[in-house]
């Protein structure tokens, strides 16, 4: 039967030592991912207390007036890092659709520490042209203080977390548990925090807080409170439950790329909630992108083809893929369809499609 709606799963078996358990949850989270790439996962191990934590400060940080905000402002189009004001993007960009931009504000980081300070040294690895803007310094509001460390700690147990994921993914898909750690051991991951202000005037059609679209990367974390919805097999939006204590997961279009579409990236969205409503106030949104390391060459696992299902997508580059979707969300420029074409680009409408 096919999964229409997003399931709550208890990941405590992964961490169990158990390793039939381990076995039975894989195969559950790989059933689920041919259907749905989003779940609700309880028993992670991300304390509580510390996503308390990293959600006041945030709230603090855009509680802030708006030119103090405008400080920490993202320095250009193709650096993401920084303050984005409201209105600055639309998330349907990315996948062809002309709406009016989002209703959202956002404070995004890179991979902080060790990759921040081979940065600023010249390490090769992290300056080359290839990982472009990837790894640039992090830009830092002075106030709340209190903000940077949480974040760092955050980003560093969201780190932890998303290989245990991978390791996860890995037994789903018949593949030694270590399989992608050469893959993601310099990943170039972002953690966004997105502020949706309430709304007083009716927006314009086909606003919303954030358009429909599906994430760039291997797989995404997320602490949500209500209004996210991912559209399912049969085109319909579907709520993501909000369940006390737990996480949302989805999966990104280069996990669905190097599955060969075996897993979905799923569309997903923020609608808007009625003008004079109870629910119109300000909403929040953790977020933490899993990418890959930039040089990784995303192309199809082997246990995710056959003679009857030859890889469907070319080999690709992590860095020029997500580049790419970057360009697309804040409208740089048009791209044709040939230019889709030669970064084979994932089709995210195949999900809707016989499996």
């Amino acid at each position: 039967m096919t999964t229409l709606n997003v399931p709550v799963i208890d990941l405590s078996p992964l961490y169990s030592g158990d390793k039939q358990a381990r076995r039975k949850l894989a195969e559950a989270i790989d059933d689920v991912l041919q259907d749905i790439g989003f779940l609700v996962v309880t028993g992670h191990p991300i304390d509580a207390d510390l996503i308390s934590k990293v959600h006041e400060v945030s709230c603090q940080f855009f509680a802030l007036p708006e030119s103090e905000k405008m400080k920490s402002e993202r320095p250009d189009d193709f650096s993401v890092r920084g303050y984005s004001p409201m209105l600055s993007e639309g998330l349907s960009y990315g996948i062809g659709n002309e709406t009016p931009p989002d209703l959202k504000e956002a404070l995004t980081i890179g991979p902080p520490g060790a990759p921040e300070a081979k940065y600023l040294l010249d390490d090769a690895y992290y300056r080359s042209e290839t990982a472009g803007t990837h790894f640039m310094p992090n830009i830092w509001p002075a106030e709340p203080r209190a903000l940077r460390p949480l974040w760092e700690e955050y980003f560093r147990v969201m780190t932890e977390f998303g290989v245990d994921l991978h390791h996860l993914f890995c037994i789903a898909l018949g593949l030694p548990e270590d399989y992608f750690d050469a893959a993601i051991d310099k990943p170039f991951s972002m953690f966004r925090i997105l502020h949706y202000p309430s709304i007083a005037d009716e927006p314009e059609p086909g606003q919303t807080r954030a358009g429909e679209h599906s994430d760039y990367d291997n797989l995404t974390i997320c602490w949500v409170e209500p209004g996210l919805q991912a559209r399912n097999r049969d085109g319909d939006w579907v709520d993501v439950p909000v369940v006390e204590g737990a996480l949302v997961v989805n999966l990104g279009d280069l996990i669905m790329r190097w599955t060969n579409d075996r897993w979905v990236s799923t569309r997903h969205r923020v609608i808007n909630p009625p003008v004079g409503s109870d629910g119109n106030r300000s909403r929040i949104s953790l977020i933490y992108f899993y990418e890959c390391n930039y040089d990784a060459v995303i192309e199809c696992l082997p246990t995710c083809q056959s003679d009857e299902r030859p890889a469907k997508y070319p080999p690709i580059g992590a860095a020029a893929y997500i580049t790419e979707k970057y360009t697309r969300q804040t409208r740089l420029e048009e791209w044709s369809a040939d230019h889709a074409e030669a970064y084979g680009t994932v089709d995210t409408e195949s999900r809707f499609k016989e499996k």
